[in-house]
């Protein structure tokens, strides 16, 4: 078979291929390489049949003159299965669109329009699934696929199912722990002051 990349009527070289899959390196990626890509195949015994183009993707072009959004993450420290999380990114302009990126996955980032100069993006019922480094970043209306650098990451911690919130359990030992030295110490005072006094 041999491929077509094409990009928003931009048809670039064919490549041709022994399996199933083409590669087309682009080096030195520059400004105006950004924007929507698609590809489709024709059979070398039928050169004038192509294939429908397939699904778009897009490729954005960070520009490190924006300036990097801060994230940060509701409630911090280590989430409890079924709980639910916020995820909130802030930037410097309200003109713009909030993506949110969690590394390893391989699904398109989750994007949102900000209220003011901020995005939230809510995680309901925390799962397994769920766990793992997120950052985020934003892109100018004007230019949907410049984006910015992506903000420093927040772990979101998942407790395993079954397993107890040692936090929680620490405060509990602690508590149970005061109440008993408590206890004791009226004890020693109750004995102290009902023992009988000597005569002198």
């Amino acid at each position: 078979m041999r491929f077509v990349l094409n990009k928003e009527g931009r048809r670039f070289q064919t490549v041709a291929s022994k399996g199933l899959e083409a590669v087309f390196p682009i080096s030195n990626v520059r400004r105006e390489d950004r924007g929507i890509y698609s590809c489709s195949y024709q059979n070398r015994s039928e050169p004038f049949a192509v294939s429908s183009p397939s699904d778009p993707v897009d490729l954005a072009v960070r520009d490190p003159s924006l300036p990097r959004p801060s994230i940060s993450l509701s409630p911090t420290g280590v989430t409890a299965p079924g709980a639910d999380v916020t995820i909130r990114c802030q930037g410097q302009s309200r003109d713009v669109r909030f993506f949110l990126h969690k590394a390893g996955d391989l699904n398109p980032p989750r994007h949102m329009d900000p209220a003011g100069d901020g995005a939230e993006f809510h995680i309901p019922t925390v799962g397994r699934q769920h766990g793992g480094s997120y950052g985020c970043s934003y892109r100018p209306r004007s230019e949907p696929f410049v984006s910015s650098q992506p903000s420093h990451p927040v772990q979101l911690v998942k407790t395993p199912a079954g397993c107890p919130d040692f936090t929680n359990a620490n405060i509990a030992r602690m508590a149970l722990g005061a109440v008993v030295l408590l206890v004791l110490g009226l004890i020693l005072a109750e004995a102290y002051y009902s023992r009988p006094k000597e005569v002198p």
